[in-house]
């Protein structure tokens, strides 16, 4: 079973507390949006150490390394059966500034063209409200958890 490890990012105001989420890139996922939107993250590489993985992970998708106090939250599956382990840390960062590595896919399907396309297309901050709405539902557990832990 495939395994995913990556970082849900979160700073705090005076009015909220507020969580980076982030948008594939690539054709796919163009039009989609509410639902759609993420915590950095990819797989394991091979006897790679999980929190190493999501660091690494996150640096490639948003050009920012994240430090400091690294929260483990509760894994999650995903409807395809991957595993998405997560941490949480405090940081802040441009998400207009990300810089995003790229993957190549023959696009249109079946043209024979090699295109281009970065993994991450947008970034962002959400409040807790804004933010339920944007992610993955199955990713959304990350965020409550997380609240919770704050709260307390």
């Amino acid at each position: 079973m495939k395994k995913s490890a990556g970082i849900l990012l979160f700073r705090k105001s005076k009015l909220a507390t507020e969580f980076f989420l982030v948008h594939p890139g690539g054709p796919f996922f163009a039009k989609k949006n509410e639902g759609w939107w993420t915590i950095p993250k990819g797989e394991l590489l091979e006897e790679e150490e999980p929190l190493s993985a999501a660091i690494r992970e996150f640096e490639e998708e948003t050009g920012y390394r994240p430090s400091g106090d690294f929260i483990p939250l509760q894994a999650i599956q995903q409807k395809g059966g991957k595993t998405v382990l997560c941490w949480a840390a405090e940081g802040d960062l441009d998400a207009d500034a990300i810089k995003s590595n790229t993957f190549e896919i023959e696009w249109p399907p079946r043209s024979g063209k090699m295109k281009s396309f970065p993994e991450v297309d947008h970034a962002a901050w959400y409040t807790l409200a804004e933010a339920a709405v944007m992610i993955n539902e199955r990713q959304k557990s990350f965020l409550e958890e997380l609240t919770a832990i704050i709260r307390a």
